[in-house]
């Protein structure tokens, strides 16, 4: 069996990368960015592909993009992605082809390395595997997106519903603008905003803050 493998981390990647060999698992393709996870599922020669939810560039939603690309291209190509929070609304989006061959597990499941291969060859034999967390966020979710928020998501959000920057935001809070930037990707997920212009989901956002109060 021939693998794709994207993961940013150094050391996941390195660790997933030995893991995968150990089990038989030939890993043609070890990247950490989406650009040449596109090009590494471009090859002809590859049964299965691992990868993470959120690649750089902007460590949104890249890797599942680029799932998603490849399967709606090569329906029923062999995807199982790797996430390090709940994230349903990604679930939901891998799901929604209805081919199979899919997976969504949480990166600390891969330290069940004989699971973690099993699932891998699950997903690659045209089996769907799902996180349990995950199955869990899908079928028995009922809180308001917005209690999903952390109490510093909550002050970013009001600041959002005022018209600030994230330049202004930052100023505000006494932090740094990459780290309000990661706090709005992350209210953006918790809301189940679909990718798009970050403008756009700010508008998004703000309309679910403004309908909660």
């Amino acid at each position: 069996m021939r693998a794709v493998l994207a993961e940013d981390q150094a050391l996941l990647r390195v660790g997933l990368e030995r893991i995968l060999q150990a089990g038989d698992i030939d890993v043609v393709a070890s990247v950490d960015n989406a650009p040449e996870l596109a090009i590494a599922l471009g090859r002809d020669d590859v049964d299965v592909a691992v990868t993470d939810v959120r690649l750089p560039p902007t460590f949104t939603t890249e890797g599942l993009a680029a799932a998603i690309s490849v399967r709606e291209q090569r329906p029923g190509f062999p995807v199982l992605v790797l996430s390090q929070y709940v994230e349903p609304l990604y679930a939901r989006d891998l799901l929604a082809g209805g081919e199979g061959a899919v997976g969504y597990l949480l990166k600390d499941r891969v330290s069940d390395v004989d699971g973690f291969l099993a699932a891998v060859r699950q997903v690659a034999g045209g089996g769907t595997v799902l996180d349990p967390e995950v199955v869990a966020g899908l079928v028995t979710r009922r809180e308001r997106p917005l209690d999903r928020l952390t109490d510093r998501e909550r002050e970013v959000l009001t600041l959002m519903a005022e018209g600030r920057s994230n330049a202004a935001i930052a100023a505000r809070l006494f932090v740094t603008e990459k780290a309000i930037g990661k706090h709005t990707n992350s209210i953006f997920t918790k809301l189940d905003l679909p990718p798009a212009s970050d403008d756009n989901r700010r508008v998004l956002a703000v309309l679910a803050w403004l309908n909660s109060a």
